[in-house]
């Protein structure tokens, strides 16, 4: 294979790697990729610039996504805009994908804030009802250790802000990407980019509405995160807490069902009324969730204890036919199965906020289908 080639595929497979989430850093994704295409050491000069992946992995984004891509990132700038301005004081700087147009499934928004305090920060984001965890991450380049400063807010889109000193507002930060300075964006350039890019919208109207509308995975998110504390029987559940069991419940949903948006909700949420009711989950787990799932969703969760009794051959004849009329009998009766099946200790399951993200990235999907 000749260096231009070998670098092309290096590029492509790195790409692949970053697109479907299986490697997040370039350095990774490259040096993974080279292992896997090349029996011998590689040179340097054959390794693909973070550039050359970059731009690979936007040709993936193209095909795979179409013309939602387009609209998500207008909806990912609108929703940067909203925070961006609720945390003007700290003078953000948009960043990142959102900035440049290269997003891509699973993208998160990037800001840069400026304080030499993160309570403020925090302070805003609680004033706002907005769910966050804060990360200290050490970096050791060059010889050199840093501490960084990381809030992740779990929003419609995910969002992460990078804290740095007041002082540091003016300075220039290099792209890791193109090694030059990277593009930022303030309040004001954002709107002025989303004016230029997106004319077809009215930016105050659309911040409204987002403003107006309620987030469902939010509200999922608040619910799920506590059940990792409720303790269960032994004897039923030998795999432990609630939430593990629904997230094990979850895994084996997507499976077998990667595509139904529905049946995934009623797998990852049918015992969120445990950590609200555990006498009677059931009916508050559906109260918690009236108004924000769908029907279908609902049934499942409201008859996923009588397909235990009708599996156990305990249900009433009445209750039983009710059930068997049902068009989503065999859906309940999957749903069912893998409640049992969900059980093992030590298992390996994705964490809440994986969870989610796959449900909001396959809710945007099926809103362009």
């Amino acid at each position: 294979m000749s260096d231009a080639k070998l670098r092309h595929a290096i590029a492509f497979e790195a790409a692949r790697l970053m697109y479907e989430r299986v490697e997040s850093e370039y350095f990774t994704a490259k040096r993974k990729a080279a292992k896997r295409l090349c029996r011998g050491t590689v040179k340097p000069s054959d390794l693909p610039s973070n550039a050359e992946i970059r731009d690979q992995v936007q040709a993936f984004a193209r095909v795979h996504e179409g013309e939602a891509r387009t609209v998500n990132l207008r909806d990912m700038r609108l929703h940067a805009l909203r925070l961006m301005r609720l945390l003007c004081r700290f003078r953000p700087r948009l960043i990142g994908s959102v900035m440049t147009g290269h997003t891509r499934k699973g993208s998160d928004i990037d800001l840069h804030l400026f304080s030499d305090y993160l309570e403020p920060i925090t302070a805003t984001l609680d004033e706002e009802g907005l769910q966050y965890d804060v990360e200290h991450k050490q970096i050791t380049k060059h010889g050199e250790t840093r501490v960084f400063t990381h809030v992740h807010v779990f929003d419609v889109f995910n969002f992460e802000l990078t804290i740095y000193a007041e002082n540091l507002a003016h300075y220039v930060f290099k792209s890791s990407i193109t090694g030059k300075a990277i593009e930022r964006a303030s309040t004001r350039e954002l709107e002025e980019l989303i004016a230029r890019e997106h004319p077809e919208i009215s930016i105050e109207d659309a911040i409204a509405e987002q403003e107006e509308a309620v987030d469902p995975y939010q509200l999922f998110r608040l619910l799920l995160l506590p059940l990792e504390t409720v303790k269960q029987s032994a004897k039923y559940h030998p795999e432990g807490d609630v939430q593990f069991h629904s997230l094990q419940v979850f895994e084996l949903a997507r499976d077998e069902r990667p595509w139904d948006e529905e049946f995934l909700q009623a797998a990852l949420l049918h015992d969120v009324g445990k950590g609200i009711d555990p006498y009677d989950h059931v009916a508050a787990g559906l109260q918690a969730l009236e108004g924000l799932i769908t029907p279908r969703t609902a049934w499942l969760i409201e008859n996923h204890m009588l397909a235990l009794e009708y599996k156990a051959g305990t249900l009433g004849h009445r209750a039983r036919k009710k059930l068997e009329e049902s068009d989503e009998f065999e859906d309940l009766m999957l749903l069912r199965e893998l409640d049992t099946r969900g059980r093992v200790p030590g298992a390996q399951v994705c964490t809440v906020d994986e969870a989610l993200d796959f449900l909001k990235e396959l809710d945007r999907q099926n809103k362009w289908k």
